[in-house]
Formats: structure tokens, sequence, C-alpha cells
């Protein structure tokens, strides 16, 4: 086979790809990811189930394909938000991370909630998930590791019944910083996309109201929480 007609092939297959993966958006949207179908999407792209079945063999691999997908895209919005505050402050630059979550998810609601959202039934992410998913989390590292070799980081003592886990945590996920903020980040982490699902999926319907201004101030109280200082307080405390 010549190289021109392998290229033709290799572009085909990506197209195909992506319309397949599409037209299951659109289903999730529309129905949700439990009643995701292989053989629905091949129907509405005016494929046989055979052909489509070459491309993702069964549905979890779709779903697997889309749940990727989804975690690659937040993690480069919040990849692109951390680049552009590059020159800012830490506490600036995790807030523009936290924001920019945020943003990507009211505007991706149903690719939020297949990742974030209640397990589909009979569905277990595979390890290929965990690169893409730890993409927001590696960028909230860099911030801490930036603060505690820079203006440094604050801290709260750990409780002793906690002292074994946080060491877990911290040999797993970032040997360089202590392991209390290690922890703090676990919990921050986890509030984040506890903020950001309950003001997507409705919990904060006629309890918060202005919900830009008080997700800020969360997000600041997280910075804070995490021990982070801006730099004015870092020289402050230096001086």
């Amino acid at each position: 086979m010549s190289s021109t007609a392998h290229g033709a092939r290799a572009r085909a297959r990506i197209e195909v790809t992506a319309a397949i993966k599409d037209e299951a958006r659109r289903q999730l949207a529309a129905e949700g990811a439990t009643k995701l179908s292989l053989r629905a999407v091949a129907r509405e792209l005016g494929m046989v189930s055979s052909a489509l079945y070459r491309y993702f063999p069964s549905r979890d691999d779709l779903l697997t394909a889309l749940i990727i997908d989804a975690y690659d895209s937040l993690g480069e919005t919040a990849e692109q938000a951390h680049a552009a505050a590059a020159d800012a402050g830490p506490v600036r630059r995790w807030s523009a991370v936290c924001e920019a979550a945020r943003a990507w998810a009211l505007g991706h609601p149903h690719e939020y909630a297949l990742i974030y959202g209640s397990p589909v039934p009979g569905y277990t992410a595979p390890q290929t998930t965990v690169p893409a998913a730890a993409r927001v989390g590696l960028v909230l590292v860099a911030i801490l590791r930036d603060a505690h070799q820079g203006p440094g980081l604050t801290t709260s003592p750990l409780p002793a019944e906690l002292r074994a886990e946080a060491d877990r945590m911290t040999a797993d996920l970032a040997p360089d910083l202590p392991p209390e903020t290690v922890t703090a980040l676990v919990a921050a982490w986890a509030q984040l996309f506890g903020l950001i699902g309950f003001e997507l999926f409705g919990q904060f319907n006629r309890v918060v109201e202005d919900r830009e201004p008080f997700f800020r101030q969360a997000v600041a109280q997280l910075a804070r929480g995490v021990g982070l200082m801006d730099r004015r307080q870092g020289e402050d405390e230096k001086g």
C-alpha cells in the first residue's frame, strides 16, 4: 500500500472516530450515559453496527474514549489558565485555574456529569483514564510546589491519627511537598469539584443566587486552606 493511500485511510479513520464520538456526546446530552447505545449511534450515523464495532468494540470502550476526551479538555483549559496567569502570585494562579474549571463545567455540563456525576452502572473506568483525570490536580500541585520553593506555605499540624495516611498520600502524589499541604490539597480538590457540582446539578437553587462572587470567595478560602499566601502577605511575614 502506498503512503498516500495509507495516509488517506488514517485520515478517514480519524474523521469517522470523531463523528462517532460527536454523536455519542449528543446522545449523552439527550439521554444520559446510562442509555448510550452503540446501535443507536450507528443508526444515527447511517452505519451498520458491525462497522462501528471496528472503531469501538463495546459501549465501555466508547465511554472510556469520551471520558478521556472530557478530562483532557478540562485539563487543557486549566493548564491554559495557569499559563496565562504565570506572572501572577500563587493565590491568583490558584484562582485562575479554579475559575477556568468552573467555566469549562458550565460550558460542558453533560461532559462534566460524565466524569464527576453519578457512576454509570456496570462501567468501571480503566487505568487509561488516570493521566487525563490527573491534569487539573497536577496544575494545582505545581502552584503549591512553586509557592513552597518561593514565598512559602502556611501549614496546620496534623492529628496523629492522620499522619500515616498523610505520609502515604504525599509519597503517592507529591513527595516534595509537606504532608500537611498534600492533605489540605486533597480536601481542597474535592471541595472545588463539589462546589462546581452543586452549582451545575442544582443543589444551590434557592440557596446561592449570585454564584460567581460566591465561587470566587470560596476558592480564595480554599487557597488559604492549602497554605497559599499572596505576594504581599509573604513579603510581610518574611520582613
